[in-house]
């Protein structure tokens, strides 16, 4: 009946190879969370951020502050 809140576990990324990244759609507005590789700047999408909260979560799971937008 009353369940207890999911405790939400830190996952980690490569900090010296990744910076975690919100790439935006210019058309349609979509954002997508995600580490780019900063020697390749290859893009691993992890989430798809509709709103606040998803942002939100992304940055709890991942431990992260500062995160740069890419149109």
């Amino acid at each position: 009946m009353f369940g207890k809140k999911a405790v939400i576990r830190q996952q980690e990324y490569d900090k010296e190879n990744y910076k975690p990244v919100i790439k935006c759609s210019i058309c349609n507005g979509e954002q997508v969370a995600g580490f780019k590789d900063i020697r390749s700047g290859k893009f691993e999408e992890v989430m798809l951020i509709r709103s606040s909260k998803d942002l939100e979560a992304f940055e709890q799971l991942y431990g992260v502050t500062d995160i740069s937008k890419e149109y």
